[in-house]
C-alpha cells in the first residue's frame, strides 16, 4: 500500500487498533485494510508478588496502555505527517483467566489475582467434580470460589468480575462484555447456546456456601459476545483514558475483547475444525479445534472456545526454551573466551543444524527443561537436569537434539492424550515462536514429536495485538454471512507464506524412545526436586 492511501487511510479512520497486555508487555499495533501493521508501540511490565498474590496495578496497566498507544501515534505522525485522530475500530486483549472483583460504585475490591497464582487448589478440584468438566486453578471461577471457601469478606459485596480484558474493554466503551474466548476462561462455555453452560451455572447456584450470598452467578458474569458482534463503542472517557493528549475522538466501534490464546488462533488463521495452532517461547501451549466432543475429563487438557464458540482443547506447559536459552548462553560465553563472537542468530542456528547429524533417538540422553514447576509432569519446582549413562552417545549433535526434544516434551505427553485417548487427529498444526527462526530445524523436531505436519507461517510472527486488530475488522468489514473462517482464509491469509514439513517416519520412531525414557526416568526429576534446595 502506498503512503498517500495509508494517508487517506488515517485520516478517514479506515483502521483498526489492536492493543494486547501480555505477562512482561503491553503492545498496540495500528493496522490498514490490507492487514498491514504501520505502526506500533509496547510498553514492558512485570507483575508483583504482594501479600502473597501475583498482581499488577490498576495504574500500571493504564500507564502502559497508554505509553503504548502514545508511540503509535508517533509514529504515525512521524512516518505520514498526520495526526491520529480518529480509529474505525478497536480490540483489547490480555492474558487470559484470572479474577477483577467489583463493587456496586465500579471499585475494585481486592488487587487483581492474575492467572500465574496456584492458590485456588481446593476450589479448583471441587468445582471439577462438581461440573465433571476440568477447571485449571487459573480459571475465573475458580479464584471466585476459593474467595468463598476462604469467607473473603469482598464476596459480598462483589457486583461484577471480569478479566484483564474485559476490565479495559469496559472502561474503554462503558460494556461488561466479553468474548466467548475469553469468558471460556472464566466459566465453562455450552457451544451450543454460545454462551455459559446453563447446567452448570445452576450447580454453582445450588452450592451451599454460594448461596449465602444476594448475587446470581449469571448476573455478575460479563456478557458473552461472539467475533464480529460490535461490543459497543468507544466513549469520550475511553477516548481520555487511551490518548490523554486529547486527540483521538470518541465512537470507535469496539470488537468483543479477547483473550491472549484467542488472537493467537486468530494470528495463526487455526479457527476451523480440526486445525489448531502451537506457540512456543518461556512457556507452550497448544489450541487444538475440536470436531468431536472429549470423551472423558482430563485434568492436564483446559476446555476453552474459539472467538466464535467453537470448542478448543488447549495443552499448557509451564516450561519450552528457557533450558536451551541457558545453554546457548554457556556456548557463547565459551565462544567468547576462545575470541569468536557470535550473534544470537548465528549461535542458534549453529547448534540447531548441528543436532540434524544426531541419532534419531538423541543417542540416549535425557534432558528436563524445568526451569518452573511442570503442570503436565507433576513437578512442583523447577531443577534442570541433564542426565546420560556411561553407554549413551554423547556428541554435541545429539545433546543439542536432547535440548529440542526435551522444550516440546511436556506439550508431546498433553498432546499424546488427545491423539491415544480421544482419538482427536488434526489436519493441520501451525506453530510460532523463537524456536522456529532457524528454518526447518525446530519445526521438524516438533513434527516428528507430535506426529503431525506442522507449519510456520510469516504472519505468525505479527501476535496477538494484530490479531485482535484483524478481529476489529472483522467487526466493520465483514459481510452479513461471512464466517471469521472464511474471512481469515478469503481475505487475512489469502498468500500466505509459509513452510510445512511432514514428520518423518525415522524421527517419530527416535522421538517415542526418546519420550519413553523421559517418561521412566521422571522420577529422577521428583528427586532432584525433593533434594535440590533452591
Amino acid at each position: 500500500m502506498s503512503a498517500d492511501k495509508i494517508i487517506q487511510d488515517v485520516e478517514s479512520g479506515n483502521i483498526s487498533l489492536g492493543i494486547e497486555l501480555g505477562s512482561t508487555r503491553i503492545k498496540a499495533v495500528l493496522v490498514t485494510p490490507d492487514f498491514k501493521t504501520i505502526a506500533s508501540g509496547s510498553y514492558v511490565w512485570e507483575n508483583e508478588l504482594k501479600n502473597g498474590i501475583w498482581t499488577y496495578s490498576l495504574a500500571n496497566v493504564w500507564a502502559g496502555i497508554q505509553a503504548s498507544y502514545q508511540a503509535v501515534a508517533a509514529e504515525v505522525k512521524d512516518k505520514y505527517g498526520v495526526a491520529l485522530t480518529k480509529i474505525g475500530s478497536i480490540g483489547v486483549s490480555a492474558m487470559m483467566h484470572g479474577y477483577m472483583a467489583f463493587d456496586a460504585n465500579d471499585q475494585l475490591l481486592v488487587p487483581f489475582r492474575t492467572w500465574r497464582n496456584n492458590i485456588t487448589a481446593e476450589a479448583a478440584d471441587a468445582l471439577t467434580d462438581l461440573f465433571d468438566f476440568n477447571i485449571p486453578q487459573r480459571w475465573s471461577i475458580a479464584h471466585l470460589y476459593q474467595a468463598i471457601l476462604n469467607q473473603e469478606d469482598h464476596v459480598k459485596d462483589v457486583t461484577f468480575f471480569t478479566t484483564l480484558a474485559g476490565y479495559v474493554h469496559w472502561q474503554l466503551s462503558g460494556e461488561q462484555v466479553i468474548g466467548i474466548g475469553d469468558a471460556s476462561g472464566m466459566f465453562p462455555i455450552d457451544s451450543a447456546t454460545k454462551d455459559y453452560d446453563e447446567k452448570l451455572l445452576d450447580k454453582f447456584r445450588n452450592v451451599k456456601s454460594v448461596r449465602q450470598y444476594h448475587w446470581d452467578i449469571k448476573d455478575i458474569l460479563p456478557k458473552v459476545l461472539l467475533a464480529g458482534q460490535p461490543a459497543g463503542k468507544l466513549t469520550t472517557d475511553g477516548a481520555k483514558l487511551l490518548d490523554p493528549a486529547g486527540n483521538l475522538t470518541a465512537g470507535s466501534v469496539m470488537a468483543p475483547p479477547e483473550g491472549d490464546a484467542g488472537t493467537g488462533m486468530v494470528g495463526t488463521n487455526a479457527v476451523r475444525e480440526r486445525t489448531g495452532n502451537i506457540s512456543a517461547g518461556t512457556s507452550a501451549f497448544s489450541m487444538v479445534v475440536l470436531d468431536q466432543p472429549m470423551k472423558a475429563v482430563h485434568r492436564d487438557i483446559d476446555l476453552v472456545t474459539t472467538p466464535t464458540g467453537l470448542p478448543v482443547a488447549m495443552v499448557h506447559t509451564n516450561n519450552c526454551s528457557s533450558d536451551i536459552n541457558a545453554w546457548v548462553n554457556l556456548f557463547k560465553e565459551f565462544a567468547q573466551t576462545i575470541g569468536v563472537d557470535l550473534k544470537p542468530d548465528e549461535l542458534y542456528g549453529a547448534l540447531f543444524n548441528k543436532s540434524t547429524e544426531g541419532d534419531a533417538n538423541a543417542g540416549g540422553l535425557l534432558n528436563y527443561s524445568y526451569l518452573s514447576g511442570e503442570n503436565i509432569t507433576k513437578m512442583t519446582a523447577g531443577r534442570p537436569l541433564f542426565v546420560r549413562t556411561p553407554n549413551s552417545h554423547f556428541t554435541l549433535a545429539n545433546f543439542v537434539k536432547t535440548q529440542l526434544y526435551a522444550a516440546f516434551a511436556p506439550l508431546k505427553i498433553g498432546m499424546d492424550i488427545l491423539a491415544n485417548e480421544e482419538h482427536i487427529h488434526l489436519d493441520s498444526l501451525i506453530a510460532q515462536g523463537g524456536l522456529f527462526r532457524t528454518p526447518k530445524v525446530g519445526q521438524q523436531v516438533l513434527a516428528d514429536s507430535l506426529n503431525t505436519p506442522i507449519t510456520v507461517t510469516n504472519n505468525a510472527g505479527e501476535g496477538g495485538p494484530w490479531g485482535m486488530a484483524v478481529l476489529g475488522f472483522y467487526v466493520t468489514d465483514k459481510a452479513a454471512d461471512e464466517t471469521l473462517e472464511d474471512f481469515l482464509d478469503d481475505k487475512v491469509f489469502a498468500n500466505p507464506e509459509s513452510t510445512t514439513v511432514d514428520p518423518d517416519p525415522a524421527g517419530v520412531k527416535g522421538s517415542n524412545e526418546f519420550i519413553a525414557g523421559y517418561k521412566a526416568a521422571l522420577p529422577v526429576e521428583g528427586k532432584a526436586v525433593d533434594l535440590l534446595a533452591d
